[in-house]
């Protein structure tokens, strides 16, 4: 059973499934989605970046859209996947954000088994999100994302207190957290992969290597990141583009213009007209 929430205006996407939400991958492919897989009663075995791993029972594991996954061994499990414009659309404390612990502010693969008195916390948020996919209204997108924000903090909170040596400082993150995170941090203001460069004390060409064995360069993510603060601010508030423009450290409007519909296929302008009219 596969349950799907779409909302056109910002292309956010929230699917809720058993296993057969990840079929596809009986070969090695990027998950494309921010995945969480909750097993059952029984392991699962899966590769991930080309490393194998077996998911414990009644475990609840984290994986970023970047990863290389393949199912290798299926069971039942239950299983949660989103993209950037459904839930990093909105401002999230930074430990349960996008580049949070359970995304790309660990090292390891962030992974918890439940115990029994947990179980039947998560069983229940699980029925609540269930329910609330199939309700549609005007508020289901709020709720949704409210929900999906209150499994990420509960998921948190037990992997810091069952891992605490695995939440990686910034001076231990491998090069592409680490890349992400300041990403985060200095995207208004760095548009430049040399920025980052210099920051990490690398070249911007080590940079590039590093990321080519990804589907995205230093400067897609850079890019990915101005672009999704820009439809948040031009869905949620009644600024102009040009003030958007200005707040995301374009000097110039208009190559604020061309970079996003570069990205959307539409004008910052048409993108707002297109959501004043659904509201």
């Amino acid at each position: 059973m596969i349950k799907q929430f779409k909302e056109s205006s910002t292309n956010a996407i929230l699917t809720i499934g058993d296993i057969e939400v990840l079929n596809n991958f009986n070969t090695s492919n990027q998950l494309g989605y921010y995945t969480f897989i909750w097993t059952g009663k029984d392991a699962i075995t899966v590769k991930v970046d080309s490393v194998n791993k077996v998911l414990q029972p009644h475990s609840i594991t984290a994986l970023t859209p970047l990863q290389y996954f393949k199912l290798e061994q299926d069971n039942t499990a239950t299983v949660y996947q989103f993209n950037k414009e459904f839930y990093c659309i909105w401002e999230h404390d930074k430990e349960v954000s996008c580049t949070g612990i359970l995304f790309f502010g660990n090292q390891v693969i962030p992974s918890v088994v439940l115990k029994d008195s947990e179980k039947e916390k998560f069983e229940t948020l699980h029925q609540i999100l269930v329910d609330e996919i199939a309700t549609k209204d005007t508020i289901q997108a709020e709720m949704l994302r409210v929900l999906m924000k209150r499994f990420i903090i509960k998921t948190t909170q037990l992997i810091k207190a069952e891992h605490p040596d695995d939440i990686a400082k910034t001076s231990k993150m491998d090069l592409l957290r680490e890349f992400n995170r300041l990403v985060e941090q200095h995207y208004k203001e760095e548009h430049q992969v040399s920025a980052y460069a210099e920051m990490m004390n690398k070249s911007a060409k080590t940079l590039s290597n590093s990321f080519a064995a990804y589907n995205k360069s230093p400067l897609n993510i850079i890019h990915d990141r101005i672009i999704l603060e820009a439809k948040r601010q031009l869905y949620y508030s009644e600024i102009s583009s040009k003030e958007i423009a200005f707040s995301l450290g374009f000097d110039d409007p208009s190559h604020f213009s061309r970079l996003f519909k570069k990205h959307t296929g539409e004008s910052p302008t048409t993108f707002k007209a297109k959501v004043e009219a659904q509201i």
